[in-house]
């Protein structure tokens, strides 16, 4: 049996080209598995209920090998059970050199070669994104040499801070009617009344100094 497997990021990507794909290689709807999510892991719902439908000699179609999924170290081990442990068949369609089919009786040379192109792609892979990740580090760096703040911008302290300050010392409101009355998160008001409080408290230490 063959099926197909296609997968898009988010729930607003087109299928199409996809799907195109697929009926052109001669899979029908009813065995297109679809998933809409990121390829960050295999725990996908589609993924999983077409795995469990996989007999030995079966065929899994992908349209491009980013499709099956986005970490390539997942990717090789998911590669090495559906092919080793199941025993069933990968066709990438825009790779042919993936496809661990051959044209021979005995497919173990095809299986091979796929398996040495996926490693070469997955070690390319790995290089990249360690270079992309030294270059985000490095433009961090040099940003910050130039003043340039990363993260949320700080909140403002409302005007009335200070009165609603006094009333939370005297235990006339609490954290929660702070936060309201500030118009922020309990979390944030919690914060800020302790900031006030300690640099009070350092004040009066630095006084009697």
């Amino acid at each position: 049996m063959k099926y197909g497997y296609i997968r898009v990021s988010t729930r607003e990507q087109n299928i199409e080209r996809q799907l195109t794909a697929m009926y052109e290689n001669g899979i029908s709807r009813r065995y297109i598995y679809i998933d809409k999510m990121s390829g960050k892991d295999f725990n996908r719902r589609s993924y999983r209920q077409m795995i469990k439908r996989l007999k030995k000699g079966d065929e899994i179609v992908i349209k491009s090998i980013d499709r099956l999924g986005r970490n390539y170290d997942e990717i090789l081990e998911q590669w090495r059970y559906l092919v080793r442990e199941c025993e069933v068949d990968i066709r990438v369609i825009d790779l042919e050199l993936l496809n661990t089919k051959s044209a021979f009786d005995n497919n173990i040379t095809g299986r091979f070669i796929s398996d040495l192109v996926l490693q070469v792609l997955s070690y390319v892979a790995q290089v990249e994104r360690e270079n992309t990740l030294q270059r985000q580090k490095e433009g961090i760096i040099e940003a910050k040499k130039k003043g340039v703040r990363f993260g949320r911008p700080k909140k403002e302290v409302p005007n009335n801070f200070e009165e609603v300050y006094q009333k939370w010392k005297l235990e006339e409101v609490n954290i929660r009617e702070a936060a309201i009355i500030l118009g922020v998160a309990k979390t944030t008001c919690y914060n800020w009344l302790i900031q006030r409080k300690n640099k009070k408290n350092l004040q009066n230490t630095r006084f009697l100094d």
